[in-house]
């Protein structure tokens, strides 16, 4: 049991070593733990954890049963290890909603959401103004671009790179790993990389190391076993190019 402080309110738990801004809100139930900075303006909402060392920026909004800072539980052999985990980093103004999980080391940028029941593993980065819809998942050494629309039930595994402006619609299923395990322990996996503002429809599967192009367009229910060029459309299973996005569909007509 961590020692009650004067400043928040009952049933609420602030070790004695953890840094809390004057004006920041703590709920019922909360837990922040040794080491933690809680900047001004934050809300920490009803039994949410902060774990040690986690760093919450100014105004950020952390909802009901959150936890920010777990440290990942690995099998041996697995190929998340090996690079050296730090703290979490959420810069101002982030929401987490209820039930998230951000883990250690990983950094999300100013304005982003990660929405009920996501998942943030250690090492990835969330831009910013990025939304990580319900449920989805981005896994370790993921790096997530500004602006990109996730939503829910996504999974983009590990050492996977989305950039600016893309677009993830509901269920998009990615993989980086071609043999599913059965390769020489500590060759690299392979995520995909999808380029600025390309989308992606409902339920598509991309394989492991595809590349999506900029501006490209993946309809739903898409198998894309080759890279899309920039620009191409692709449906089916497998995808086939069908024609180009034209130009009254550029991301520069909508902003």
């Amino acid at each position: 049991m961590l020692p009650p402080r004067a400043d928040v309110p009952p049933g609420a738990h602030v070790a004695a070593g953890a840094v809390l801004a004057a004006d920041a809100d703590v709920a019922f139930g909360a837990v922040i733990y040794e080491g933690a900075w809680i900047g001004a303006g934050a809300r920490i909402g009803a039994g949410a954890v902060v774990h040690p060392g986690t760093k919450v920026g100014e105004r950020c909004v952390i909802e009901d049963g959150a936890v920010l800072g777990k440290r990942p539980r690995l099998r041996a052999g697995s190929s998340a290890a090996g690079a050296e985990i730090g703290a979490l980093v959420l810069e101002a103004d982030v929401t987490v909603c209820c039930g998230a999980v951000v883990y250690a080391g990983a950094r999300i940028e100013s304005g982003a959401i990660i929405g009920d029941r996501a998942q943030v593993r250690e090492r990835a980065t969330v831009g910013r103004e990025t939304v990580l819809g319900y449920g989805s998942a981005v896994d370790f050494d993921t790096v997530v671009g500004a602006r990109v629309l996730i939503q829910a039930d996504v999974y983009l595994p590990g050492r996977s790179l989305v950039e600016d402006d893309a677009f993830l619609g509901p269920g998009v299923l990615a993989t980086n790993d071609n043999t599913m395990r059965r390769h020489p322990r500590g060759e690299p996996l392979n995520g995909p990389v999808l380029r600025r503002a390309c989308r992606v429809g409902a339920a598509a599967v991309l394989l492991p190391g595809i590349e999506i192009g900029e501006e490209a367009f993946v309809a739903a229910g898409a198998l894309v076993t080759r890279d899309v060029g920039p620009r191409q459309v692709v449906i089916g299973a497998p995808a086939r190019v069908v024609r180009e996005v034209p130009d009254r569909d550029l991301i520069e007509r909508w902003r």
